[in-house]
């Protein structure tokens, strides 16, 4: 789960009730008339980004409006996830709608949302995409929401000046990651990993990316849309082949400064800043697996560094795959782009939010985190140097996985998985008891 998400996942918990009145809504928002011309139109977007994010947006969609001869108005909210339930049960939904969660979006189908099929040729647009990306909204045949903007987690965030200082080499397979580990611990360079699952009002969340990881490579992407259904258990020879995997990686004595109890304890956030100290005796850790969000989250001097674009002591690599998994997979999640009408501003603006073309008019460069969910985006539009990295982190990959825990019941992905996966890792509760007790939470 992306910070955002674990966010908004807690106001989805809280409106449960609202989004199954919204679904069984019988008033719809949706204007058949798609005939005419986009010249001259107004289009109003919501999502759930603020600030500079939702700056770089609106100045991008501005930039190419004017274009096309179409004004586009956004509207950022941190309250999104409710308001669009409500606007959407009142009749009084956006042109668009930009979803952090795909089951938000899709609760909101019956209230007027538009299959963007009827929109735009969705077979061609997505077609550069990764496995996985366009079927993220797609619900009886028909496509509801695509990303405009993707992240990814599947990074594994490092210090070069220590790497060169230790000697260590940056491995680029899960058995040469194994060998670092054992050469950190061996060597008493410090600990091999910096791992931290703590997050107040939602202590648990980072553990549930770091067991996606390993269902989607080891089960594929159908498997793994099997268990955020629950067709497949927590209580799986899958997700126990999974879990174990995790274990071996960072549970295991001298992996983590602390072990369990110090992760289950640790802000996610506080603890990549050991990556900046020296020694052992200061907590010295080497790797640690994040989404490309955690920059945000490093000391004031490591943000000027990559601001300046200097990766001495700063850069990343991606998560390699086990070689007994079943495919290759970069884990992640994406803002999903629906729409509740159908006339001709709709479909201009909506085909460009979703095209390859969509970040070409400043967004790309102006927001740090901006990715294109689209293989063939130009890169070199791209200003800070993980852009890249994550952009190709999804182009190797033979899939790509959407969060499970958003795509999961509230209850269980942004609830009882959390706790549990939390007493898992504090050495509380054993790996069996962990994954019968979330398959025991799943809503009947």
């Amino acid at each position: 789960m992306t910070l955002q998400r674990r966010a908004v996942a807690l106001v989805a918990l809280a409106t449960g009730t609202a989004l199954a009145l919204a679904g069984c809504s019988g008033g719809g928002t949706g204007d058949s008339g798609s005939g005419g011309s986009a010249s001259g139109s107004t289009v109003t977007v919501a999502g759930a980004f603020t600030g500079d994010q939702g700056t770089a947006f609106q100045n991008d969609l501005t930039a190419w409006g004017k274009t096309k001869g179409i004004t586009v108005k956004y509207t950022g909210s941190d309250a999104f996830q409710t308001s669009i339930v409500a606007q959407v049960k009142g009749g009084t939904a956006p042109d668009i709608a930009i979803f952090p969660q795909p089951g938000v979006l899709k609760s909101l189908i019956s209230g007027g949302m538009i299959p963007l099929d009827d929109l735009m040729d969705v077979k061609s647009i997505t077609s550069d995409e990764a496995a996985g990306l366009p079927d993220i909204a797609k619900v009886n045949g028909k496509t509801y929401g695509l990303p405009y903007n993707i992240n990814v987690k599947s990074l594994v965030w490092y210090n070069p000046a220590a790497f060169k200082k230790a000697g260590l080499t940056v491995p680029t397979t899960d058995d040469e990651m194994q060998a670092v580990s054992k050469e950190v611990i061996d060597k008493g360079l410090g600990y091999p990993w910096c791992v931290g699952i703590a997050s107040q009002g939602s202590n648990g969340w980072p553990m549930t990316d770091w067991l996606e990881e390993y269902v989607l490579r080891y089960g594929g992407l159908e498997q793994y849309n099997q268990w955020i259904s629950h067709d497949i258990k927590f209580d799986s020879p899958l997700v126990k082949k999974a879990a174990t995997k995790v274990s071996d990686t960072i549970f295991q004595t001298g992996q983590v400064n602390g072990g369990g109890k110090a992760m289950a304890s640790t802000d996610f956030g506080a603890a990549g800043n050991n990556l900046f100290v020296s020694g052992k005796s200061k907590g010295q850790c080497f790797m640690m697996r994040q989404g490309t969000f955690i920059t945000g989250f490093f000391p004031k001097d490591i943000q000027a560094e990559i601001a300046k674009g200097d990766t001495t002591n700063v850069n990343a690599f991606v998560l390699p795959t086990p070689s007994d998994a079943a495919t290759t997979g970069t884990l992640g999640g994406g803002d999903l782009v629906a729409a509740f009408k159908n006339n001709a501003g709709v479909k201009a603006v909506a085909t460009y939010l979703v095209s390859k073309e969509f970040g070409t008019n400043g967004y790309a460069k102006d927001w740090s985190s901006a990715l294109s969910p689209h293989n063939d985006f130009d890169d070199s539009l791209y200003t800070t140097p993980f852009q890249p990295i994550a952009a190709k982190a999804v182009s190797d990959a033979k899939v790509f996985g959407f969060d499970a825990s958003d795509q999961m019941p509230g209850a269980v992905g942004a609830g009882t998985e959390w706790s549990n996966l939390t007493q898992w890792t504090a050495g509380q509760q054993s790996l069996d008891a962990t994954l019968k007790a979330i398959d025991a939470s799943w809503p009947q």
